[in-house]
């Protein structure tokens, strides 16, 4: 059984739509954040950095997004969210996925900062080329692979969705819209409609 620890209001949910889309069965374990369960001992020898989300494969532990998506990609080839090894889109595939954590992120902390990139020490880049990058990637569209839907959409949709709720990104229509038809996914809304019970309850 795949387990996720999982709060509605972290990053978090990145994996818990992913798991929607992989479409196998899974279990949620709640972490309340508020009351510091990420620092508590127990949960800090299934990751010793303290935070979440974190997936347990039976014996197997992961963290970081784009790591366990990787994983759930590669382990349930079924759903089709990753290309094989060999695939020639697969280099494509790699990159968005890392591209993320190396690029998107750094980004736009230092845009939410307003502080400047660092020139020659940000591996980064300014904010500028990243936005730029993304954005000829989702004109053509719909996906950042084309025509297909990948666990680097789940992983790279849902941070511009994020940014964008927070006003840390700007409207530009390709991330709009590239939001709206993530949105429109049957998974995507079922994991909404999941978290939002949990915060209802």
């Amino acid at each position: 059984m795949l387990t996720l620890y999982h709060n509605p209001q972290s990053r978090s949910t990145i994996v818990h739509y992913m798991l929607h889309e992989l479409g196998e069965p899974f279990e949620v374990v709640p972490v309340d954040l508020k009351m510091g369960e990420q620092k508590s001992t127990d949960f800090l020898k299934i990751n010793p950095m303290g935070k979440i989300p974190v997936l347990r494969d039976d014996d197997t532990i992961v963290s970081e997004s784009p790591a366990i998506l990787t994983y759930l990609a590669d382990k349930y080839p079924k759903a089709g969210l990753a290309p094989p090894v060999d695939a020639p889109e697969r280099g494509r595939y790699l990159k968005w996925m890392f591209f993320y954590g190396s690029c998107f992120e750094p980004a736009m902390v230092d845009v939410s900062l307003k502080r400047e990139t660092p020139p020659s020490m940000a591996g980064w880049g300014k904010p500028a080329d990243v936005l730029d990058t993304l954005s000829a990637a989702l004109i053509p569209g719909p996906w950042l692979l084309g025509d297909r839907f990948s666990a680097a959409d789940v992983l790279v949709g849902s941070g511009i969705a994020y940014m964008l709720g927070f006003k840390v990104l700007p409207d530009r229509p390709e991330y709009l819209a590239y939001v709206e038809r993530l949105s429109a996914r049957p998974a995507h809304k079922a994991a909404q409609a999941a978290d939002a019970a949990r915060l209802a309850g």
